[in-house]
């Protein structure tokens, strides 16, 4: 049985978002390296390119199935916390997967952040 101190922090950041994505993990870098991480290909490159000191898991990127490959982790019961820094602005072509991935958070009461001020609340009390 997976417990609450050992699940992992996801994260997600569309295209847009990636710079907000680094810099929110610079200002959390301290409770983030406290934590294993799983984050989509792209971002999660990204981030350990910037703080290699990070335990980051990379998935596939998110339009080759990591949105996916991160969900079925909510299902395990693996994820305690996923910040997925969404851009409403821009059209996604794999927004069926986007919405799948957040369907699956509701479903199994995963704290989510999709904005920079909900994701340092959630980061504060993890």
């Amino acid at each position: 049985m997976t417990t609450a101190d050992d699940r992992m922090i996801a994260l997600i950041a569309h295209d847009q978002k990636k710079p907000d994505m680094i810099a929110w993990a610079r200002r959390h870098r301290a409770v983030l390296s406290r934590h294993a991480l799983v984050a989509t290909g792209t971002t999660g490159s990204l981030l350990k390119a910037d703080m290699p000191e990070l335990d980051i898991s990379l998935m596939k990127s998110g339009p080759l199935g990591g949105d996916q490959q991160i969900g079925a982790l909510i299902v395990e019961g693996r994820i305690g916390l996923m910040v997925f820094l969404v851009d409403p602005l821009s059209p996604h072509p794999h927004d069926v997967d986007v919405k799948a991935l957040t369907r699956l958070a509701v479903v199994y009461d995963v704290p989510m952040a999709c904005n920079l001020a909900t994701a340092d609340r959630l980061i504060a009390g993890f």
